[in-house]
This record gives C-alpha cells, structure tokens and sequence, in this order.
C-alpha cells in the first residue's frame, strides 16, 4: 500500500541513525514525557472516581435514596409509607426513628446512634439486610411477649463492646421518666440480634438498629421521625425529590442522597479537578519537549528542506512533514500511556494495593476505576495537544527560502 511521501519522510527522521542519532533521541525523550504524563493522568482520574464511587456506593448502601418528612409528624407510618411506594420511580418505603443512647456491656461503653426500623420494610431501602456477618435482620421481630428485644451492631462497635450474637448489652437513653428523685433516664436490656457490616466506619463503630417500637419507647416518641424512600435511579432522586414536595403539598418535605451530602462530594469533586490539571502540566511539559525537537529537526534538515522545495514539493506538503512526525511522537505516546495507566489501575484495584485507614478514609483500600469518558477525554486531549504543539515549528519549516538555505552548501 502506498503511503504519502510526506508521511515516509516523517518516519524516516524519526527513525534517524548514525549522523541523526540525536535527533532520533530526542523524539524519544519526546515520546517517554507524553506517556508518562498520559499514564499519570489515567491512574488520578482512576483513583479520584474510585474513590468517589465507592464511597458514593457504601453511603447509599448504608442510607436510603430520599428521606420525607410531614409538618406534624406522621402518625400512620404504614398509610404514608403505602402511599409514598406507589409513587413513580419509588420501589422502596421504610419509617424510622433516631436518637442517641449510650451502650454498655461488661468490657466496654460507648455513645451511639439508636435507629429505630421496621425489620419487614427495612431491607428495601437500605443493605442492611445483606450486610450481616453474623445474625439476622429478622432477629429485630419479637419471638414472645416476654422477649426482652433485640439490637444489631456495627462490626467495630461490637469489638469495642467485646459483644457477639447472643451477648447482653444495656441502653441508657436521655429521654427519661420523672420521679421523686427528679428525672430519670430510661434504661434497657437488650440482646445483640447480629452484627453488621455495612463498609463505613461511621456507621459499623457508631449506629445500632432496634425494632421500632423498642427505639420509640427508648426515646420517648409516639410517632415516626421520617419515610425511608429508594428509587429505581438514584441519578433521579433529586427531581423525584422536588417531584414529591411539589405533589404531596407544603406539609411534606423531601430531601435526597445528593443534597444531603453536597458537601463531600463536591470537595471530592475539587479535588479531582485539581489532580487532573496539575498532573496535566506533565503533558503540557512533554508537549514543549515536541516543540523543541521538531524546531532542531528543522534547524538541522533545513537542507534536506531546500531541496524538497526545488524539486516541487509545496509549503504545505513541508508542513505535513513536521505536523506528522508530531502527530506520530503525540499518538504513540499517548496510547503507550493510556494502555499503561489502564492496566496499572485495573491491576492496583483487582489486588487492592494500597491499603489506607478505614477510620480516615472511610474505605479500605485505594480503589480505581476507569470510565470511558475520562479515559476518552485524556486519549483525545493529550493528542490535540500534541498537534498544537507541531503548528509553530511546521509553519516556519514550510516558510524557509531554499535560496537562503542552500546558498552556503
């Protein structure tokens, strides 16, 4: 097949040997700065959508899409839970109650978040279900009339307790009865149901879940505080979410996953912007090393140039020459890169790699995950880049007068 003959050139200087050994050295070095600076910008943007996704993926596993609230309370859970299930995009309708309550055991004490849940509805608006390492969900349901109740525990709160399934622990609310003695808080013994792992740190060390009459009793409430919704596309919560305060009227409120944690995300946001660009300078670096080397190409074929432009070859066909050694020096390292980041995340994040503190950051180990328009962006970005980078060293190679270049030859 034939090629153009400005493409053969182009190779040809970039494959240059013995008196045009260093330029060929030079492309290289022009080539190793594009992937390096490639391969860094796949791995950071991998490592801040991981990050985002998994922690994203265990908030939500954790709490449910929407909460709804009513001016007044709701005081027939199971008539607005019924009606808010059958509302568009809602496959999941749960009640609860919160409030805090300190537990002890006989090795250990600690403050807690008390949620009160209704065990058959539960599991349909959070994993709590399918996050127990060791009893069950349904250990919340009464077996008789003298069951004293039951709780479940997070992972890390149970080892600070020093409890398992079957141990004693007592609760110790602020809600409290009045007395002679003045105000005395409300006590109970429970049994640890289960244990929980659902992947925070905040809730495995810091939240228990008790039957819902258990925790309303415990705090001293005659009604649920909220509705537990899940939708069927969590990207849609926020405009069901001002879906349902426009349709249910102004007694009911209803906030989503994304606005309740606006905050974390949108640092998380920043901070991947702010890796991305910085670690894009090494492109914009490896972008001027182009420059360089086609500006000596020039210099140094000045003559080979003359020669083309005697013999009939236009401006133009001169500057697909350098334009193409670029492109060719910009596509191979950026592919190079791309290839190299993608498998050096994919192997990071199938091997776990990097482990960090759970307590800090709320996940395990660094996870990476490449999405393809990232992934596209970079690939597309990084060439553009290097072909803006041949403009100006082409257009003064297709302006030499061979005249001028060959006089003194």
């Amino acid at each position: 097949m034939d090629i153009p003959f400005e493409l053969g050139i182009a190779v040809r200087y970039l494959l240059a040997k013995r008196k045009q050994a260093f330029i060929s050295v030079i492309s290289a070095i022009s080539i190793l700065g594009v992937t390096v600076g490639v391969m860094a910008l796949v791995i950071a943007l991998a490592l801040m959508t991981g990050l985002q996704q998994e922690v994203r993926d265990r908030i939500l596993g954790s709490n449910p899409h929407m909460y709804v609230w009513k001016q007044g309370g709701i005081t027939d859970y199971r008539l607005e839970s019924d009606k808010l299930h059958r509302y568009p995009g809602v496959v999941g309708a749960a009640p609860a109650v919160l409030g805090k309550a300190l537990i002890t055991s006989p090795t250990g004490e600690a403050f807690i978040t008390l949620k009160g849940v209704d065990p058959a509805l539960e599991s349909s608006v959070t994993d709590i279900g399918g996050s127990m390492t060791s009893g069950s969900l349904d250990a919340l349901i009464p077996k008789s009339e003298d069951d004293v109740g039951a709780i479940l525990l997070g992972k890390d709160l149970a080892g600070q307790l020093g409890v398992t399934v079957g141990d004693s622990v007592r609760l110790l609310t602020p809600q409290g009865t009045f007395s002679t003695m003045g105000m005395v808080p409300r006590t109970r013994r429970l049994t640890v149901g289960g244990i929980f792992a659902l992947g925070l740190y905040e809730f495995d060390s810091q939240w228990g879940f008790a039957a819902l009459d258990v925790a309303e009793r415990l705090l001293d409430k005659d009604r649920v505080d909220f509705i537990q919704l899940r939708v069927r596309d969590m990207y849609d919560a926020p405009r069901l979410a001002t879906a349902l305060s426009d349709d249910l009227g102004s007694d009911y409120v209803a906030q989503d996953w994304s606005d309740m944690n606006r905050s974390l995300f949108s640092a998380l946001w920043i901070e991947k912007m702010a890796i991305s660009l910085t670690i894009g300078l090494i492109v914009m670096v490896a972008a001027l090393n182009i420059v360089a080397s086609l500006i000596l190409l020039v210099m140094e074929k000045h003559r080979d140039i003359a020669i083309l432009k005697t013999m009939g070859a236009s401006a133009r066909s001169v500057t697909f020459i350098f334009m193409a050694q670029g492109l060719i020096i910009g596509i191979v390292g950026t592919l190079v890169g791309a290839t190299a980041g993608y498998l050096i995340s994919y192997i990071a994040d199938r091997f776990r790699l990097i482990r960090i503190p759970i307590d800090v950051y709320q996940v395990s180990h660094v996870p990476f995950t490449v999405q393809p328009l990232d992934f596209a962006l970079v690939v597309f970005g990084a060439i553009l880049i290097c072909f803006l980078a041949t403009i100006y060293p082409s257009r003064q190679a297709s302006r030499l007068d061979p005249a001028q270049a060959l006089r003194y030859e």
